[in-house]
């Protein structure tokens, strides 16, 4: 009896470490990816670099009331128009309207532009994007899948939320904020 608690004792902690091992390496994994799309995008810390890589503004700075902002999006409409979802190039960046008239680089967001396709959700990051119908505020038909990524900016609501409390439009917002 005391040989079968022990080599039960034994299998529990040993599958508890390869669990936690397991679970370090997708941390760290996660992390590296997170560094890269880091790497990637901190030019566009600039918004005359954004600029030069094609992208422009689009529509107003976005806000919800109650809910919070998302800022003003810049969009490569290259990107847009390849249906492929790349990490490590965005097809919106999104930036918070300054008090002195500058810009500052908040989140990432990735698009696809089509019809929803509920057997087959395309991914970024690890996470499903959103599908938004039309019509919607941004004029986009059909409809079209989204995720944004609070990467400079934290977020309360999480890092892959729509909508951040803690950004202001700044009075030049859809919603009058």
């Amino acid at each position: 009896m005391m040989h079968r608690r022990i080599a039960l004792w034994l299998v529990t902690a040993s599958a508890l470490a390869v669990v936690g091992f397991g679970m370090a390496i997708g941390t760290s994994a996660s992390a590296d990816v997170s560094a890269n799309v880091r790497a990637v995008t901190a030019r566009f810390n600039s918004l005359e670099q954004a600029k030069k890589a094609g992208y422009v503004p689009f529509y107003v700075c976005a806000e919800e009331p109650g809910m919070g902002t998302m800022g003003q999006h810049y969009v490569n409409f290259d990107l847009v128009g390849d249906p492929a979802i790349d990490p490590l190039k965005p097809e919106a960046l999104v930036y918070e309207p300054r008090g002195n008239g500058t810009f500052k680089l908040v989140a990432l967001e990735w698009v696809r532009v089509g019809p929803e396709t509920p057997n087959a959700v395309p991914t970024v990051l690890g996470h499903d994007m959103l599908y938004r119908t039309a019509p919607n505020r941004y004029g986009i038909e059909p409809g079209f899948y989204e995720r944004h990524y609070w990467l400079y900016q934290s977020n309360p609501n999480g890092a892959f939320s729509d909508w951040n409390p803690d950004v202001s439009c700044r009075g030049t917002g859809d919603n009058g904020g």
